[in-house]
């Protein structure tokens, strides 16, 4: 699969193993590709809380370091707006995987002390992600996950995750030029850049 333009900024949503890494990952190689001067940065917000996860980090970083060895990686869990602007430029594509993630980061802290500040804190933190977004000087490649399309689950906390997940993806959305669902390894474009 040849993607034939490079938006400004894109967000591809997609269930688990739908394939959102890996046209993140394609986007990457073929900005690589274009050019001697073009970097790309893979800003990563997943945090190894548990054995699963340091495992399933450590076949990511593998995969990755085959399928696009010329990308760098930066770790980011929570600073997301701020790691946008510190690393991107004209030529550098920065890819920022996963917004799941990261929300899951502000509203479900490790120690388990979630709080009504910290719903306040996800609120600023998406409002300067998006101005980050919309000000980056280069293109920048948002993954994050779309949950919302199985039953309702149980249990408050996590159907208000959901809501909260539904609603960044809606916000993003509107901001990037670009978005793409991945299904079975393959892209549907929602919204196309002019």
């Amino acid at each position: 699969m040849t993607i034939s333009t490079i938006a400004r900024s894109e967000l591809i949503l997609g269930g688990q193993k739908s394939g959102k890494s890996r046209r993140a990952e394609l986007l990457a190689r073929q900005w690589l590709e274009q050019g001697a001067d073009h970097r790309a940065v893979l800003i990563a917000t997943g945090q190894a809380w548990d054995d699963e996860m340091r495992s399933r980090i450590a076949r990511h970083q593998a995969d990755r370091a085959d399928r696009v060895p010329g990308m760098a990686t930066v770790e980011e869990p929570l600073a997301l707006a701020q790691a946008i602007a510190q690393h991107s430029t004209p030529q550098t594509l920065l890819v920022v995987d996963c917004l799941t993630l990261w929300l899951t980061n502000l509203l479900m802290p490790a120690d388990g002390q979630p709080n009504v500040r910290l719903a306040r804190m996800e609120t600023a933190q998406t409002g300067s992600l998006l101005v980050a977004i919309e000000n980056a000087p280069g293109p920048v490649v948002l993954v994050g996950n779309e949950i919302g399309l199985g039953v309702i689950p149980l249990g408050a906390e996590v159907r208000a995750f959901v809501d909260a997940l539904g609603q960044l993806n809606q916000r993003v959305a509107q901001v990037c030029q670009r978005v793409t669902l991945m299904a079975a390894g393959l892209p549907l474009t929602l919204k196309d850049a002019p």
